[in-house]
């Protein structure tokens, strides 16, 4: 049965999720210099023991891309093309516009917006392949401008090699774990190197993806998934549906409800049992809800929006619309009742790759700005020049930088 926590307590329950991860850099650190040192020798056999890749080749063929296409049932072909419309048209949205103009006269400035050219999208394939994932990463890059996408997944299902190839993709990889990860970061025969990897993945994907910052980029190390539900009153079964949807993805999986209603406390954690008798992935979402999971019971709305910020949440389900002012970290919200975050995982638009642990403190979700870099331009005429020489000259000077104050000083001399 699902935990009831004064808030103290869910804080403390909520912040101690955070992983230890010096197991899994023990795990991985011998992985990425095998394949720094060996390239595709290293990666091909690493696929063969720990992704089943057996005799298949790592790179899917065009052929199967267009055989999984063409075998795809009409009804989820529907549903990805609205999905891949949705995505796409939010992203498209996000994408920040360029600017150059004076700010004051002669001192011009800006910027322009370019892609990235190359980025690599992790798509989880374990317990359950996860081709909302690929459309919810590389709908954005595509939407960028982006002109090299390379997915990674350890066993993608038809459903992941239709969707690719409904996108025009052709670079996908059957490797998963730290070797996809370090195979996109630095390049071995096989695969090219990326210059940003996206996307979740389990403990040892996101230890990798923390060992490798610098000689790529990333989005986030992600966590195990999460969900606070922050509802003063409303429907216990809503509520408990919500909370049992984000525990079936994993057994690490954690769904929150903070709440000043004792009664709805009582009424969801007695609907939560009641659900999960017939939920198919009662194994699964029995252990997220027995484990990580609770109930926080506090004294007002203002300890219910303290224990909110505090948690940072992966997903914020805001059943009161009136406290959305209040609200500083959270990676994506639901807004009131009939905003379930289902619709976000698959169809809504916005990006399901969020910040978990706490993360949502520091960013929001992947955006299509994340594959795009804003540089700054800067343009002077010689009296806007002159003008911002003693200011210049005077803090390179007060540096000991000579040559700085001189090559603004070279310039002013007829």
């Amino acid at each position: 049965m699902i935990k009831i926590l004064n808030a103290s307590e869910a804080e403390r329950a909520a912040t101690s999720r955070a992983r230890d991860c010096s197991r899994c850099d023990n795990v991985v650190k011998p992985i990425i210099e095998s394949i720094r040192r060996d390239g595709d020798m290293a990666l091909l056999r690493y696929a063969r023991e720990l992704d089943g890749l057996g005799a298949q080749a790592i790179r899917v063929s065009e052929q199967e891309l267009a055989d999984a296409d063409t075998r795809l049932c009409a009804n989820i072909r529907q549903a990805m093309q609205i999905a891949i419309r949705n995505i796409r048209q939010f992203a498209e949205a996000q994408l920040p516009g360029e600017r150059f103009e004076e700010f004051s006269p002669g001192r011009k400035l800006g910027w322009i917006v370019r892609p990235l050219d190359a980025v690599g999208c992790y798509v989880p394939s374990g317990r359950y392949p996860l081709p909302s994932t690929l459309l919810m990463t590389a709908v954005l890059a595509q939407a960028a401008g982006v002109s090299r996408i390379c997915i990674c997944s350890p066993r993608p299902s038809p459903e992941m090699l239709a969707c690719a190839r409904m996108l025009g993709l052709k670079e996908v990889y059957r490797v998963g774990g730290a070797q996809a990860i370090a195979a996109m970061a630095m390049g071995t025969e096989s695969i090219a190197r990326v210059d940003r990897i996206v996307g979740p993945g389990n403990q040892y994907v996101a230890a990798a993806k923390k060992l490798l910052i610098g000689e790529v980029g990333i989005d986030f190390a992600a966590g195990p998934t999460e969900i606070l539900i922050l509802a003063l009153s409303g429907d216990a079964r809503v509520i408990a549906a919500d909370m049992l949807a984000q525990a079936e993805h994993d057994t690490t999986a954690c769904a929150m409800l903070v709440t000043t209603s004792r009664p709805l406390a009582k009424e969801v954690q007695e609907e939560i049992n009641r659900q999960l008798q017939t939920l198919p992935t009662l194994e699964v979402a029995r252990e997220a809800i027995c484990g990580a999971s609770f109930i926080a019971l506090v004294e007002d709305s203002e300890q219910a929006l303290a224990l909110t910020n505090a948690i940072a949440p992966e997903h914020l389900s805001l059943h009161e619309t009136a406290m959305l002012s209040k609200i500083k970290n959270a990676g994506t919200v639901f807004l009131g009742p009939h905003s379930p975050e289902s619709a976000g995982d698959y169809a809504a638009g916005p990006s399901h790759v969020l910040p978990t642990g706490g993360a949502a403190r520091l960013r929001g979700g992947l955006s299509a700005a994340d594959f795009v870099k804003v540089i700054a331009i800067q343009q002077f005429t010689l009296p806007a020049l002159q003008e911002l020489a003693p200011v210049i000259t005077t803090l390179a000077r007060a540096e000991g930088l000579e040559a700085h104050a001189r090559a603004v000083e070279v310039r002013s001399v007829n």
